[in-house]
């Protein structure tokens, strides 16, 4: 217990005592209040203004990503040499324009991707010398960050002109986006910026409803307000974090680093404006809740996070485990009861008995989905549909036994969301946030290695000078049977 459990700055932590009726945070060994005391580790010293230079590392790479990728069509922008209209590219494009374009594709990838890995060193410099890092430096950067990835064009893929692909589909052109596809609406202004014309909605049915508010205005209009309201989304999760993280009696300025300024945090899901923060502030919100004693509330909110994006289902039962007597846990499934009601009706006023198309993503890979990888390296053929039922039985697997251990809740359900992105078929960056905020709350210290080690997978993973090089040297994950048949498919379903 003592090698798992520490204080987010190295310490073993004494438990403050029960909140809201949970017991001791989280499984913190709670020691006597008279021996007033912390059991601490050896720890990394570094110089008092490392954390500073860290920080300023961190916002002038995300500036200068921003800076380049407004200037022009670039490879950082999808589809931007299509087109790329100023309302696209945002103010900055105007102040620039061509000074700062770079019209090799070569040199961009390649120093996005030298950016990438220096904010990724910056953010363990931020992690080490945490401590000498005050409050106000910390939600200082944080909020630049934010200010400055409202201003850039999405980055690296283009899943928010999907969502208004959707938002338009059934919101302005009446067709049901989970049996209809993009491509019905082939005279929409929004198709030529879409991606996925062939393939029915994977998302879930309360953000495809809210959503449909977008497709009242303009274009331009729907995009930039879907940007914002990401931004502002991102900042009342983090917000969230740092409630739990006091009610927990951890660090909150430690919390906050490792969730915010994540370099996959800031690059791919904030850069990117995907809608996971939807599903995080519910989940978030629930854990909150929960520690705070309103337990039907919490359970409500569990399930506005889960008619958002399925996976925030994993949270239910370590919920259920850290909520104990019995009368505790019933008020949370009532709370989930009462909540999907209202929900319940909503979806099937818009949608009827429709569900997301998790069938199609379930399937497709990525080239460095971890089954993709492992099936490949073993000659099976890459993520063959073995390779992915082997992967799904070892995540029940590790829910089960989580579950049943019922020790530290938070790190159960760390874990289990870790074994959730490593059995993904369709793998994408920013799937680690989800792992995130339950990692740094926890005080399970090999979990949170276990984040920072997913986090440096997915950054070497995606960063496009790593492809560059491994295709240079004849290497291809996508190669074997699983991969060409995945290939061809996402094919049919751009077309």
């Amino acid at each position: 217990m003592g090698q798992e459990s520490s204080q987010v700055e190295g310490s073993v932590v004494v438990a403050p005592g029960a909140i809201a009726g949970v017991g001791p945070a989280d499984g913190a060994v709670a020691l006597p209040r008279t021996l007033g005391l912390a059991l601490t580790r050896p720890r990394v010293t570094l110089a008092p203004n490392a954390g500073r230079v860290a920080l300023a590392t961190l916002i002038l790479g995300a500036l200068s990503v921003v800076l380049v990728a407004t200037a022009g069509p670039t490879v950082l922008v999808p589809r931007s040499n299509a087109a790329f209209p100023n309302w696209e590219a945002g103010p900055m494009h105007r102040l620039f324009g061509q000074l700062l374009l770079l019209h090799d594709p070569k040199a961009l990838s390649i120093g996005f991707s030298v950016v990438v890995a220096a904010m990724t060193a910056a953010y363990g410099v931020a992690l080490a010398s945490v401590r000498n890092l005050t409050t106000r430096a910390i939600v200082v950067a944080v909020i630049a960050l934010h200010a400055i990835l409202l201003l850039a064009p999405p980055l690296q893929l283009t899943d928010v002109f999907n969502y208004l692909g959707y938002a338009r589909l059934g919101g302005l052109h009446h067709f049901n986006p989970y049996t209809h596809v993009i491509a019905s609406e082939l005279h929409d202004p929004v198709y030529r910026f879409t991606t996925w014309h062939h393939l029915r909605s994977p998302y879930g049915q309360l953000f495809t409803a809210a959503s449909y508010l977008l497709a009242f205005v303009s274009l331009p209009v729907a995009y930039w307000l879907l940007k914002v309201v990401t931004v502002l989304l991102s900042l009342v999760f983090l917000g969230l974090v740092w409630r739990c993280a006091q009610q927990l009696g951890r660090d909150p300025r430690f919390v906050i680093v490792f969730v915010a300024l994540n370099p996959i945090y800031l690059m791919y899901a904030i850069a990117g404006f995907h809608n996971d923060f939807l599903m995080l502030i519910p989940s978030t919100g629930a854990i909150l809740l929960m520690l705070s004693g309103r337990d039907r509330w919490a359970g409500a909110a569990l399930m506005v996070a889960i008619t958002v994006k399925f996976t925030a289902v994993l949270l239910l039962p370590f919920l259920l485990i850290a909520a104990p007597p019995a009368r505790r846990r019933l008020r949370i499934l009532q709370g989930a009861a009462v909540a999907a009601v209202p929900l319940l009706a909503l979806i099937l006023a818009l949608f009827g008995f429709s569900l997301p198309n998790l069938s199609d993503q379930s399937t497709l890979l990525t080239n460095f989905s971890i089954p993709n990888v492992v099936g490949d390296l073993l000659g099976l053929g890459g993520g063959t549909p073995g390779m992915l039922r082997a992967a799904n039985i070892a995540l029940g697997l590790t829910v089960l036994y989580h579950v049943y251990r019922r020790r530290e809740w938070l790190a159960g359900a760390g874990w289990s969301t870790f074994a959730l992105i490593a059995s993904l078929a369709w793998l994408v960056p920013w799937y680690v946030i989800w792992l995130l905020p339950l990692a740094a709350l926890a005080t399970n210290v090999r979990l949170r290695r276990a984040a920072i080690g997913m986090t440096i997978y997915l950054v070497l993973a995606f960063v496009p000078a790593v492809g560059m090089f491994l295709s240079a040297h004849g290497i291809n994950t996508m190669s074997g049977a699983a991969g060409q048949a995945s290939m061809s498919r996402q094919h049919k379903l751009a077309q």
